[in-house]
């Protein structure tokens, strides 16, 4: 049987959606209709991206008051709670690109063994990339670099800051302002 009077369409499925791509431009997409009717492999994948999100969210807001521009914890012993703020918020990120990293990896192997199984005909669309699996790796690269930049700050910055010396100044009443005009150019 030829493909070539098939109409050009292309299916793309998500995680919390598919879509069908008409080659004139149109693009319908629709919502999965039960979560019991997902297969184990899209539930996985939904749990871990949604634990990824978490796992990240909880690392920024673990990590901003480790920030040196923040004023907090500025007391004795601040320092050494903002690099422990600071680590844990990185290592957080580090778990968040794991997480990310694994359902999108796993879901570009279920398509690549898709896409060569020979018991389905050429008559059913084959799986390819999307564009989700690219942005989810990109994503998952840079949690995993941000994480470790985070990391090698708060462990790396191991001297404590020595506070600056307070100056004193004095203030000078007029009478000693108008005797030093005076002898200077004596």
């Amino acid at each position: 049987m030829s493909t070539a009077l098939l109409p050009v369409e292309s299916y793309e499925l998500g995680l919390w959606e598919t879509c069908v791509v008409q080659d004139v431009g149109g693009m319908e997409c629709r919502a999965y209709d039960s979560l019991l009717g997902l297969s184990s492999d899209l539930k996985l994948a939904r749990i871990l991206m949604c634990a990824s999100l978490t796992v990240g969210m909880l690392g920024i807001l673990v990590a901003i008051p480790g920030l040196y521009l923040v004023n907090i914890c500025k007391g004795r012993g601040g320092h050494r709670t903002k690099r422990t703020l600071t680590t844990l918020g990185g290592a957080l990120g580090m778990v968040s690109g794991v997480l990310c990293l694994i359902p999108v990896s796993y879901m570009a192997h279920l398509a690549v063994i898709h896409f060569f199984d020979d018991k389905v005909p050429d008559v059913v669309p084959r799986w390819e990339f999307g564009d989700a699996l690219f942005c989810g790796w990109v994503g998952g690269f840079l949690l995993i670099v941000a994480g470790l930049l985070l990391v090698t700050s708060g462990t790396c910055s191991q001297v404590e800051p020595q506070p600056a010396p307070q100056r004193r100044y004095q203030v000078m009443s007029r009478e000693d302002v108008n005797c030093r005009k005076r002898t200077e150019y004596v």
